[in-house]
Formats: C-alpha cells, sequence, structure tokens
C-alpha cells in the first residue's frame, strides 16, 4: 500500500510522492464544491466525505448503488471536479486521506492572540504567518468560486438600477470597496453605515434593485435581515459568506462563498485576513461586469477620473 504514495529514490530512503495537480488536496476541492452542485451530486460528494475509503475498494457502478444514483452521475462528479476519470477520484482520495492520518500526530497549537501568532513568536515568524494566511485565504477562495455562480451574479448587477449592500464590522471593507468600484463603472450604489438604516432600506426595495449580504460568518443578524426583508420584497438578493450551512445563503438567490477563515471566530474576532477573500470575490464580480461593458465602463471611469480624482493628484 505504501507503494501507492511514495517513490523509492534509490538513496535507500523513501520519500513522499508529489501528488498531481488534478488530485492534491482532494477533500478540500469536494467540499469547496458541494453548495454549487446539483442535489445528486451533492449527495454523492457528502459519501465521500463521510466515507473516503470508499472508493479505494468500489468500483463505478457500486459507488452508484451505495449512494444511490447512476454510474454516469459518478462520471459528471469527476468532470465537475476536472478529473481525468473516476480513477484519479480513486487516487485523489487516497492521497488526501493518508496526508490527514499522516497528520494526526501533530501536537495541538497553543491558544494564539492574532492569527495563529503565540507566545514568543519573532517579528520575522509573525510576518511569515500573516502573510501565509493571506495567500492562503486567497488560494481558497480564487479555488472554490464557482464560474457559474459567478456568472449569475453579474446577470443580477447588470438587470439592477441599483445596488444595496448590507455589511456589518470589517465586512465593511469589502463594502465599501463594492462602492467604489461599481460607482466609477457607472452603477447607483447605496451603503448605509448604520445597519438599522440597512434593514430599513430593505423594506423598500422592489425587483430593480440588487441588495448584496456580506457577511464573513454568514450569521450576522442584520445583514440576514435584510437580505430576507429584500426577497419578501420582490428584489434579487446575492450573498458573500464563507461558510454554506449559514442563515444569509437561505435568503440569497445566488451565493459566492470566501475561503475559509478558520482563526476568525470566538474570542479572537474578526482577522483582516479574512477579509481577502471578500474582497477577490468583489474585484472578481467587478472585472467580470466591467469586461462583459467594456466600452461603457471605460467611459464611465475616464469620465470619473476626470471629474473627481485627477484633481486630487500632486
Amino acid at each position: 500500500m505504501l507503494g501507492s504514495f511514495f517513490d523509492y529514490s534509490g538513496t535507500g530512503r523513501y520519500h513522499p510522492r508529489v501528488p498531481s495537480p488534478e488530485t492534491s488536496d482532494l477533500r478540500r476541492q469536494i467540499s469547496a464544491k458541494l453548495p454549487y452542485l446539483s442535489p445528486a451530486l451533492r449527495q454523492l460528494g457528502e459519501f465521500i466525505l463521510a466515507t473516503p475509503d470508499a472508493p479505494q475498494s468500489m468500483t463505478i457502478s457500486e459507488l452508484a448503488r451505495a449512494v444511490g444514483v447512476a454510474d454516469s452521475t459518478v462520471s459528471r462528479f469527476t468532470s465537475k471536479l476536472g478529473l481525468s476519470g473516476y480513477q484519479a477520484l480513486k487516487l485523489g482520495m487516497a492521497e488526501a486521506e493518508f496526508a490527514r492520518r499522516a497528520g494526526n500526530g501533530a501536537a495541538p497549537p497553543e491558544g494564539f492572540v492574532y492569527e495563529n501568532v503565540t507566545r514568543g513568536d519573532s517579528v520575522a515568524t509573525i510576518l511569515t504567518k500573516l502573510s501565509g494566511s493571506s495567500r492562503h485565504a486567497l488560494d481558497e477562495t480564487a479555488r472554490q468560486l464557482d464560474v457559474e455562480a459567478l456568472e449569475k451574479a453579474v446577470g443580477l448587477v447588470e438587470r439592477a438600477q441599483t445596488l444595496i449592500i448590507a455589511s456589518m464590522g470589517s465586512s465593511s471593507l469589502a463594502a465599501e470597496n463594492a462602492v467604489g468600484r461599481f460607482t466609477r463603472a457607472g452603477k447607483k450604489c447605496l451603503l448605509e453605515r448604520d445597519q438599522a438604516l440597512q434593514v430599513m432600506t430593505a423594506m423598500s426595495v422592489d425587483e430593480t434593485d440588487l441588495v448584496i449580504g456580506i457577511s464573513d460568518s454568514g450569521r450576522t443578524t442584520l445583514v440576514c435581515e435584510a437580505l430576507r426583508l429584500a426577497r419578501l420584497r420582490g428584489a434579487p438578493t446575492l450573498a458573500i459568506t464563507s461558510d454554506p450551512q449559514a442563515p444569509l445563503v437561505q435568503h440569497a438567490d445566488v451565493t459566492l462563498f470566501t475561503g475559509e477563515a478558520k482563526s476568525g471566530e470566538g474570542i479572537y474576532g474578526e482577522t483582516v485576513t479574512s477579509k481577502w477573500g471578500q474582497l477577490f470575490v468583489i474585484d472578481a464580480l467587478y472585472a467580470a461586469f466591467a469586461a462583459r461593458h467594456f466600452e461603457v465602463t471605460l467611459a464611465h471611469l475616464e469620465a470619473t477620473y476626470s471629474t473627481a480624482i485627477k484633481h486630487t493628484r500632486s
């Protein structure tokens, strides 16, 4: 069995085999894709995550029968993951499960005060940890941001006369960025700083508006309430969050998921690096919209620069 995971170099030692790009960290790839899959594909993904050893001992037909889906569903599942076929799925799950088990022996880290920063860390170590966390947040978001969901979100922006944004706390960084981006592209935007006013505003929207709720946890009460009321009023809604199971998702017509920030909960509060994913999603949404409306967006950029920005530059 070890031969599946290690290459013998001829030096008398075994070295971990580098996973192929299509199977690297497959468990996380599947978890990231689950919210965007159809019910049958999601059922299959949940089964594989719950019983990661199953594909190793099953043919494609046996796995399909165990889940209660067709063989073609398994094939579509591997295709959605960008895999070359069922064998790639088996290999990827074997590598991911081996890596998980190999890491179980590590001692748990002591408590930290910010983004895995702990007692005695040098300044150089802190910088390394923060830059690593930032890259991880961006990479995770880029990897799991679903193209179809992003295209649907762009369509909502296109059809809306006004973008109304609900946010709270540090998620307002992404909200401010959205206002700046889309205002310069010629879209009317509204962001109330007072959370109570955000909820009140949601009570007066209609189908010509788009209400965007931004919450890392997806559990910020007033943001969830703003989207809930907006839907009752017939307005389209878009959620940006890291948690597929969050209440915010239930009130959204389209959801764009960011990479999960493990250390941004409880006594530690929200970390700035957890916001990179939100900023990335806003930039991706803006860029996709601007690319579709290139000439119009460029004209607005030039006009807003000449009237509101140019004179502020020395």
